[in-house]
């Protein structure tokens, strides 16, 4: 695995054609964890590529990972969801940098917006801690009801909805460009990622194997 080649990019017209794969990996990835990923159709998926706003990864051509960035409240809020990796490229840093390489587009893309998310995992939410995110209330996250109609095909929905949308099992979290004083650096190249996950996997195997 030392020998494989990684690429995180943003997705284009070129990638439309991995579209199903992504939402297999999505709603296979929701099933293992029990809860979380709100399932997508192809059709969203592609749409998200055609208008800039995702990134998907690589390892020697074979679809590694995505993630996507999604606006509400005019550009006032934005959140990074979806964020998938195949299984065969778990826990092995691609998570994290696929995770700030679409936070770096969502701030090139809406420098003022505050990018918020929702999740069960202990790992996204310690990547949004290195990031600046803040934990918070429900109540401070858009009011779009787009948002959280999104989350209808989560098996938790029942639980949001009968807590009038304040609470679930989802923690809530926020990063609010004018009060935070974190700078993250969203000029950095993305061969910076592409190296920063080459090396992770050589380390990882070389351990492995006694090096």
């Amino acid at each position: 695995m030392d020998t494989m080649n990684f690429k995180i990019i943003e997705a284009n017209v070129s990638h439309l054609g991995f579209a199903e794969e992504i939402c297999f990996l999505m709603e296979e990835s929701a099933k293992v964890r029990g809860t979380g990923i709100a399932k997508r159709e192809p059709e969203y998926v592609r749409g998200k590529m055609l208008e800039g706003k995702a990134i998907i990864a690589f390892s020697d051509g074979k679809l590694a990972g995505f993630c996507y960035i999604e606006s509400w409240g005019h550009g006032k809020f934005v959140a990074n969801s979806g964020l998938i990796v195949a299984p065969e490229f778990r826990k092995s840093g691609m998570a994290r940098a696929i995770k700030k390489t679409t936070f770096a587009l969502s701030r090139k893309r809406f420098p003022e917006a505050k990018i918020f998310g929702i999740t069960t995992s202990l790992a996204v939410m310690k990547i949004n801690s290195e990031l600046g995110y803040k934990p918070v209330t429900f109540s401070e996250l858009t009011d779009d009801d787009q948002f959280w109609k999104g989350c209808q095909s989560c098996v938790n929905y029942d639980i949001l909805m009968r807590n009038n949308r304040h609470m679930c099992l989802c923690t809530a979290m926020l990063y609010d460009p004018n009060k935070n004083d974190k700078k993250f650096d969203f000029n950095k190249k993305y061969n910076v990622l592409e190296r920063f996950i080459q090396f992770t996997h050589r380390f990882t195997n070389n351990k492995k194997n006694g090096k």
